[in-house]
């Protein structure tokens, strides 16, 4: 019995190593200058102006955050009154500092720099507080109001896939250990 429970200190030790010792993408960022009004909009997949409803931060294997959006106007790439965009949480990942409350203009693309296939803008692309995008908005023109009404606050948070793999990996060793006792 002492030997069964060694048996799975030591492995739920060893997952624990495993998981943390699983290596991230490092990036460090580096800006030449903004491209101009119009070049990012016809590089961009989506662009919009609107509210930041909610945050989350996910430090753990990749770091990033996601920002949840209320649209108030968009005049590229859907018509959602809700968007999720990723960036990175700062410091050489070209993460961008949004604030819960303000109001943006947001550049975006679907990329995979900060893991999965998401929207993501960066501190490179024209991204900036609505009050400071005097210049966007006039080259922009007159955006559209979003038709399409969606809620994606619960599509905001969720547990780290690595979390999941290690429970799933501690049941199995359990599982595996009790089948043998009984055995015996």
């Amino acid at each position: 019995m002492i030997k069964n429970i060694q048996l799975v200190l030591v492995c739920c030790f060893v997952f624990s190593l495993m998981s943390v010792s699983i290596p991230s993408v490092g990036y460090a960022c580096s800006c030449a200058s903004k491209p101009a009004v119009q070049e990012e909009l016809e590089k961009s997949a989506v662009v919009f102006g609107g509210k930041v409803i909610d945050i989350r931060e996910k430090s753990q294997f990749n770091p990033k955050k996601t920002v949840l959006f209320e649209v108030s106007t968009a005049w590229k790439g859907g018509a959602s009154t809700q968007m999720l965009i990723t960036t990175g949480l700062g410091g050489g990942d070209c993460g961008f500092d949004f604030e819960k409350g303000k109001e943006y203009l947001v550049y975006a693309n679907e990329s995979s720099m900060y893991g999965g296939k998401d929207l993501v803008t960066t501190i490179c692309d024209r991204t900036t507080e609505l009050v400071s995008a005097q210049e966007d908005l006039t080259i922009l023109g007159e955006g559209k109001v979003p038709t399409e009404k969606v809620n994606l606050e619960g599509k905001l948070g969720g547990l780290n896939p690595f979390v999941w793999i290690l429970a799933i990996g501690v049941v199995g060793i359990l599982v595996f250990l009790m089948l043998r006792r009984r055995r015996m």
